[in-house]
């Protein structure tokens, strides 16, 4: 705009096209068809600018132009020829097909800012008051004390995240609803100790659902997925996925814990169930993401599958690494694993398979450099070199991330190639 051009100077009442909506106009699918007359009225209305009027129509009906129009055909002269009148037929059947939906842009989640670490910070607060620091005190109000205090938070909760929902407070609804899901192990213990359908057993108290396996604890954990499930569909907040990750994460410790019951504890069958439960949470996760990335409305566009990926690839990861074997073939296999953790969080852009991949690569690499220089004096200098390495690797990967992305996501498979979408 020239600011010395009175002409162009915005009026002090905006016009009609100037309060005009995005969504109403200026969509993709929007097409328009003027003509001399219509870049008149334009001008004589005030939408245009006289001497704009002339450059704007010279440029849009000059011969050759795509957008010149003659007898109903692109670029067309004057008579319409049969190929001319072909081609109209076409566009007329593409123009009476229905535009594909337009798809909002996918949500990422919160952006780091000094707000929204207070607000996860009060979040967290309040939610470990209501699950890890739980103490004896609480017990003196009766089993049926702490189920209506339960039950009054979570309504509590509810009812502000609702409200904060209302007002387009996205992030704290989303910590406020979390923490109702929370408290539904809380009041579903104390139900059941209530009504007396609590097994008996060593671990009686609420506070140690946080900090002992038992096979008991599974009531709460199925009770805290369903719930979970009814409650992510009602106000569709991904931070309240959190808690159900670290619900399945306890579900797989309990699961073992009640199938070996007769045979004593085996921390090793711990870690192979570990490693399922953490190979179908992944499995449940990209479910997730490809629902996530193929829906056409915005609030289903929102990244649920975070904290399914964080748990699942800690369980399956932590669970592959803890497996002991003299087998070089086995250590290499276990590396091959890795590499391709590394690729796969490349090509469906999460971080998380990447680090641990890497992190098991490089701990590979690391037995290797202290197998080959075992008691010599390069062993020093061989980590050195694998550290620069590495670095130098990084400094590769950053400068070429996009077309590494782009290419390992062409391997996908095509059903999961809308999991490579940023």
């Amino acid at each position: 705009m020239n600011t010395d051009n009175p002409d162009t100077m915005p009026t002090d009442e905006p016009t009609r096209w100037e309060v005009t909506q995005a969504e109403d106009v200026f969509l993709p699918s929007v097409r328009v068809q003027i003509g001399w007359r219509d870049v008149e009225a334009a001008v004589e209305s005030g939408a245009i600018h006289p001497s704009a009027a002339h450059g704007l129509w010279a440029h849009w009906a000059s011969p050759g132009s795509p957008l010149r129009v003659a007898a109903g055909v692109p670029g067309g002269s004057a008579v319409p020829t049969a190929a001319e009148l072909a081609l109209q037929g076409a566009l007329a059947g593409q123009q009476a097909m229905p535009a594909p939906p337009t798809r909002p842009p996918l949500d990422h989640g919160p952006a780091f800012s000094f707000t929204n670490t207070l607000y996860y910070f009060g979040g967290m607060l309040a939610i470990g008051a209501m699950t890890l620091f739980m103490t004896l005190g609480w017990e003196l109000f009766g089993a049926w004390g702490v189920f209506a205090l339960a039950v009054g938070y979570l309504t509590g909760a509810l009812l502000v995240a609702g409200n904060l929902l209302q007002k387009g407070l996205r992030t704290p609804a989303g910590i406020l609803a979390t923490l109702a899901v929370c408290l539904v192990p809380l009041a579903v213990w104390a139900f059941q100790s209530g009504v007396g359908l609590w097994p008996d057993g060593a671990n009686d108290s609420y506070r140690d659902y946080h900090r002992y396996i038992d096979w008991r604890w599974l009531t709460l954990e199925l009770a805290t997925l369903a719930a979970a499930v009814v409650l992510l569909y009602r106000y569709k907040l991904p931070f309240m996925v959190m808690p159900v990750a670290v619900t399945i994460w306890y579900l797989s410790m309990d699961v073992a814990h009640m199938l070996m019951q007769k045979q004593g504890f085996d921390w090793q069958f711990t870690r192979d169930v570990s490693l399922v439960f953490g190979l179908a949470t992944c499995a449940l996760a990209m479910w997730v993401d490809l629902r996530t990335r193929t829906a056409t409305q915005a609030e289903d566009r929102q990244d649920f599958a975070f904290w399914l990926y964080l748990f699942g690839a800690l369980m399956f990861w932590c669970g592959l690494s803890l497996r002991e074997s003299n087998s070089e073939l086995n250590k290499f296999l276990y590396a091959l694993i890795n590499v391709a953790m590394v690729f796969l969080g490349a090509a469906i852009g999460r971080r998380v398979f990447t680090v641990l991949g890497g992190l098991g690569v490089a701990g590979y690499l690391g037995y290797l450099a202290h197998r080959v220089f075992e008691d010599s004096l390069l062993f020093p200098f061989a980590l050195t070199l694998l550290g620069l390495a590495v670095v130098a690797l990084g400094i590769w990967w950053q400068r070429n991330e996009t077309r590494i992305h782009t290419r390992l996501a062409s391997w996908l498979p095509a059903a999961l190639r809308p999991l490579a979408s940023r």
